[in-house]
């Protein structure tokens, strides 16, 4: 099951005609959108009773981060929620995605909810809902509650259950306002940036942690779905961002198209297949060279569990060749052994993050999706790219290279929804610039600029071109 250019034959429209295509292809109930996590902009760490999280613990570690640099203050949403919210209507958006964070509201993981933490987010709904702004609620962004970490953390089969009681206590709060429900975002690099490669929280590095793991997160997600649906009105919609890297072949050698399998294997379909056909991948954990995580007679079947939507993250494409004698290959390029990932494309455009830039293969990947595996409907729950902003001297940020990206990627969307493809959102990551993880905050991803040492906010160009590109579809 090899990736391949699903979109050759879908003729791509020329600049003149974009407009046009845009208006004709996005219905009215259309989700434009902008997205952010807990831990990337909320700050007050330590307020109103929120407790640690691991990425608290993990960003404290001397070298985890860029600068040593933590989520502490972050965008100090927590304090400004009522003014970006109507920075969020100044941009004209109709859907906000946000991730609601665990240890403020459980702070021991478990048991009792702390009210003045789930407050905040009744808070942020009620504003939201004001401003005629859908609320999608993520419930899991990576921020697990230190106290469940020292508990085995998501090693531990009682994790799972542990969420699915998290789920279903904010879904008794907020499922009257709140129709969207997002369970885990990226699920992969939980598993496989903390607890194989380390560089994200909880900071660990074996392969064989991270696909137990991951299946824990799988079993979690399938757990909370009944538990959300409990207290949600029918017509609620309930999903899981996963994020997405389509594979293509650098060339044709027999080796090269195998490893563009098992790439695949490896990252898209190690948590699309348990999803949506209640198996694992059959050569993922031999690829991986791992033995099978621990599965109980009934997990693959919870697993599941029909959902409503799949969100779908995509920022680029993996561009992969095969290698004839695995020991050339250099060890930091590869999750195994039988090829490489070209990092860099002669005459391709990158982000600051390193990422292509190939708007095709968020084509690519919904159309395969939506070929092979037929969820219900789509949300493009995370696009956008990093680039290097900077504050001019009149107090406006120029970032055409956004706007370019933006447009391309809209343009992308407009035409899988003309060949059928149920895509019912796009949402632009980010809304803010934000504590962006490992990196810090020198990678910027947002359409509002953020002065870290004033907290001043500034609309970037990117971000008026998308306040009137979402106007001109309404």
């Amino acid at each position: 099951m090899s990736i391949t250019d699903d979109t050759a034959s879908i003729p791509r429209p020329s600049i003149a005609t974009q407009s046009a295509l845009a208006a004709a292809a996005f219905p009215p109930d259309f989700l434009w959108g902008a997205a952010t996590s807990a831990y990337q902009i909320e700050g007050a760490v330590r307020e109103d009773g929120r407790a640690p999280s691991v990425w608290d613990r993990f960003a404290a570690v001397p070298g985890a981060t860029y600068q040593g640099e933590t989520g502490e203050i972050a965008a100090d949403h927590y304090h400004r929620m009522e003014a970006d919210v109507a920075l969020m209507a100044e941009l004209n958006l109709n859907a906000y995605r946000f991730s609601l964070s665990w240890p403020r509201i459980l702070p021991q993981g478990t048991g009792a909810v702390n009210e003045r933490g789930l407050d905040f987010y009744d808070r942020l709904v009620d504003e939201l809902l004001a401003r005629g702004i859908r609320p999608l609620a993520t419930l899991y962004h990576w921020d697990l509650p230190v106290v469940l970490q020292d508990r085995g953390g998501w090693l531990a089969r009682d994790t799972a259950y542990a969420f699915a009681d998290y789920a279903g206590g904010v879904a008794r709060r907020l499922g009257d306002r709140v129709a969207w429900w997002v369970t885990h975002n990226e699920p992969w690099c939980s598993a496989y940036l903390g607890y194989a490669l380390g560089i994200h929280a909880p900071g660990l590095r074996d392969k064989q942690l991270a696909v137990q793991v991951g299946h824990h997160l799988l079993l979690s997600h399938g757990l909370a779905v009944p538990r959300l649906r409990a207290y949600l009105p029918p017509q609620a919609q309930v999903g899981i961002a996963l994020d997405f890297y389509p594979v293509y072949a650098a060339d044709n050698r027999p080796e090269t198209l195998l490893a563009v399998e098992e790439a695949d294997t490896f990252r898209n379909r190690w948590f699309l297949d348990p999803l949506f056909r209640g198996s694992y991948p059959d050569n993922l954990f031999t690829d991986m060279g791992v033995t099978p995580p621990s599965i109980r007679e009934d997990d693959l079947s919870i697993i599941s569990t029909p959902i409503d939507f799949l969100g779908v993250n995509y920022y680029s494409r993996m561009l992969v060749r095969g290698s004839e004698d695995p020991a050339t290959i250099a060890e930091h390029t590869v999750p195994f052994n039988n090829y490489e990932a070209i990092e860099r494309v002669p005459g391709a455009s990158y982000t600051e993050m390193g990422w292509e830039i190939f708007p095709d293969g968020l084509a690519t990947i919904l159309t395969r999706i939506h070929r092979e595996y037929a969820p219900k409907a789509m949300v493009v729950t995370e696009s956008g790219a990093a680039f290097d902003d900077h504050l001019d001297g009149v107090g406006t940020v120029h970032d055409q290279r956004r706007i370019d990206y933006l447009r391309a990627h809209i343009q992308t969307v407009a035409r899988v929804i003309r060949q059928g493809v149920p895509i019912k959102g796009y949402v632009v990551w980010s809304f803010l610039d934000n504590f962006e993880w490992s990196e810090g905050y020198h990678k910027r991803f947002g359409l509002v600029y953020v002065d870290y040492p004033t907290q001043r906010r500034i609309i970037k160009d990117s971000g008026r071109w998308y306040a009137s590109f979402v106007a001109s579809q309404s």
